[in-house]
């Protein structure tokens, strides 16, 4: 009977956690076209050409922006400038910005507007409106697979899809944008194609580097912090180097309670105390971290093999000496494996630290979800953030390999 207990009450759990959590309906809360759109946009950027209602002004520019916009006059080859705009949007679709707006949809028929005080006044073809067409008195909306098409009284909008990171590395006011890579070599101006890429406004490569560099900071500041600070109280901790029981007791109960407020409430309260910024970030890695590494290190200095220790002191060792030759190197190890290890895992949490405290990749991740304007952005930023933490991972694989190895040979 108590060996079918466990597995009945484990069923009887998760078929509880079907019902209250709504599992059934998680289809039904799936929006798919949304899906669609938030994965297009990682990998894909849009080219808005819009035009004033009210005076006939044209604006182009890549996703919108001031620091991506053409200069008065220019336009990609897809767009024909004139008193009647042109965008061929390809496959055969077509739009006319001008005093009458108007979209030739293949297979559809010919959409068009006039806007005024009146509303956008559009003229559908005949027959039920489609579910790509969205249209009120005063907004015309169509959506197709070649591109957008809105329409209000005072501005018409036309939205084309191309793939990639469009700026990715020269801002169209560059005199290197558009050129290929073997005209980039043979200009021999390195040094000024690296400034202008390096200090690209869109991307703006250099911040993103220094909030790479700022998260791996905090990384490492909050975990060998924690390390310096937990070895010295792990001594006080283990019951065969503190005789003491209520020193044991206060220091194991301080292990607990650092440990036990995850380091995400650690952050709130650290940026209470002391703003934010990435040294708080740090601060509560520090935390966190000192309570597991107290405990790790008194577990690991309760096991040391005392022989050696009494080896160590038959020489007439003073005690500093016997810890740092007779435990030290026992331990070395276990604190070098378990170090790195949070070093590697406190790397990633960093950048969730950072997203509240103000500080390294995870700001800059951040603000570009909480904007929704520009998702390839935000691909860049989880790429980057991957490439970190398999760096990392690597680094402190190869070099706890390294460490401990040199140790054991030595030893």
């Amino acid at each position: 009977m108590a060996s079918l207990a466990a597995p009945v009450l484990i069923l009887a759990y998760l078929t509880y956690v079907f019902f209250a959590f709504d599992v059934a309906g998680l289809g039904d809360r799936i929006n798919v076209s949304n899906m669609k759109t938030l994965v297009a946009d990682s990998y894909s950027y849009k080219t808005h050409v819009a035009r004033d209602n009210r005076n006939g002004e044209m604006e182009i520019a890549i996703e919108g922006e001031r620091k991506g916009r053409y200069a008065p006059g220019t336009a990609p080859d897809w767009v024909t400038l004139g008193e009647t705009t042109r965008v061929e949007l390809g496959n055969g679709h077509t739009v006319e910005l001008g005093p009458e707006l108007r979209y030739d949809v293949p297979g559809y028929g010919l959409i068009t507007a006039t806007p005024g005080r009146s509303g956008v006044n559009a003229t559908l073809p005949d027959g039920p409106l489609p579910a790509w067409i969205n249209a009120s008195k005063n907004r015309l909306a169509v959506t197709t697979e070649a591109g957008r098409l809105t329409i209000t009284r005072n501005r018409a909008e036309v939205f084309r899809y191309f793939n990639g990171w469009e700026l990715f590395f020269f801002t169209l006011d560059s005199p290197y944008y558009g050129m290929s890579p073997l005209e980039l070599l043979r200009s021999g101006e390195y040094g000024a194609i690296w400034q202008d890429f390096w200090t690209n406004k869109m991307w703006r490569h250099g911040d993103v580097a220094w909030a790479l560099v700022e998260t791996v900071l905090m990384a490492f500041l909050g975990t060998f912090g924690a390390a310096m600070i937990a070895l010295p109280l792990g001594f006080l901790a283990a019951k065969n180097f503190s005789p003491l029981g209520a020193l044991r007791f206060a220091a194991r109960r301080l292990f607990d309670f650092l440990r036990g407020v995850d380091g995400l409430i650690w952050t709130i309260v650290l940026s209470r105390a002391f703003g934010p910024g990435p040294l708080t970030g740090s601060l509560a890695i520090l935390l966190t971290d000192t309570g597991t590494f107290g405990k790790i290190f008194s577990e690991a200095l309760e096991n040391v093999d005392d022989k050696q220790i009494e080896g160590i002191a038959s020489t007439g060792a003073t005690p500093v000496q016997r810890y740092r030759f007779g435990v030290i190197p026992q331990i070395t190890p276990v604190l070098l494996s378990q170090v790195l290890y949070y070093l590697e895992s406190n790397t990633r949490s960093a950048t969730i630290i950072g997203a509240i405290t103000g500080g390294g990749i995870g700001l800059l991740l951040t603000q570009a979800i909480i904007t929704q304007k520009d998702w390839e952005e935000v691909s860049y930023y989880i790429v980057l953030i991957i490439l970190m933490v398999v760096a990392m991972d690597s680094f402190s694989g190869w070099l706890r390999r390294k460490l401990i190895a040199g140790n054991e040979a030595g030893h």
